[in-house]
């Protein structure tokens, strides 16, 4: 399969990923509040969901891009695992929803950080299961050779985040915000050239 089909249908689906990022932005209610400053401030964990979302489902794209820009086609398996990897991108919107809802609230803050950091840690799994299948399993794919040493290094550079994603699932029943500490930081360490699995 020609895969600018591929590049096509995976950027659609992560487009509206990302702009239903902005949907859990919820205006307050004039109604409600008095002083809008202070209604603002108080939803500061939807913002900060949000920045940390749009971040990693941005520098997704751009290491998706770079992924299947090495192949000089797709077959069936890359195709079925790019599902997958769309899949998870998809569950980002509700996962960072809830985050931002049950961050400050008095119960389900512990869960809500948990299903977060764990939808990170399922794309983060089937990003690499993807890079991994398209870097060795289906090599003689790729437009352009690579050796096995530099195929390594993309692959590990794609992978250096899943151990602090369960590191942040794993805190979550202690710290909810150590949890979007661990997300945000993760966000700004794969934004860096350096981290990025598409070099």
């Amino acid at each position: 399969m020609d895969k600018g089909r591929l590049e096509a249908f995976s950027d659609g689906v992560i487009a509206v990923a990302i702009t239903l990022l902005v949907l859990n932005l919820v205006v307050p209610d004039p109604g409600r509040t008095q002083n809008l400053a202070h209604a603002l401030g108080q939803r500061w964990p939807g913002y900060v969901a949000y920045v940390i979302s749009f971040l990693t489902i941005g520098i997704i794209w751009v290491n998706h891009h770079a992924m299947i820009g090495r192949l000089r086609e797709a077959d069936h398996t890359i195709l079925l695992l790019n599902l997958v990897l769309l899949l998870t991108i998809g569950l980002l919107p509700f996962a960072t929803n809830l985050m931002a809802t049950y961050l400050r609230a008095a119960h389900g803050e512990h869960v809500a950080a948990a299903v977060y950091a764990g939808a990170f840690l399922l794309m983060g799994c089937s990003f690499a299961i993807l890079n991994r299948h398209i870097l060795f399993a289906k090599a003689h794919l790729l437009e352009t050779q690579l050796d096995s040493g530099r195929r390594r290094l993309i692959l590990f550079r794609s992978v250096s985040g899943l151990a602090p994603y369960v590191v942040a699932v794993a805190v979550a029943p202690l710290s909810a915000y150590a949890t979007i500490a661990i997300c945000g930081v993760l966000a700004a360490f794969y934004a860096t050239p350096l981290a990025t699995g598409g070099t």
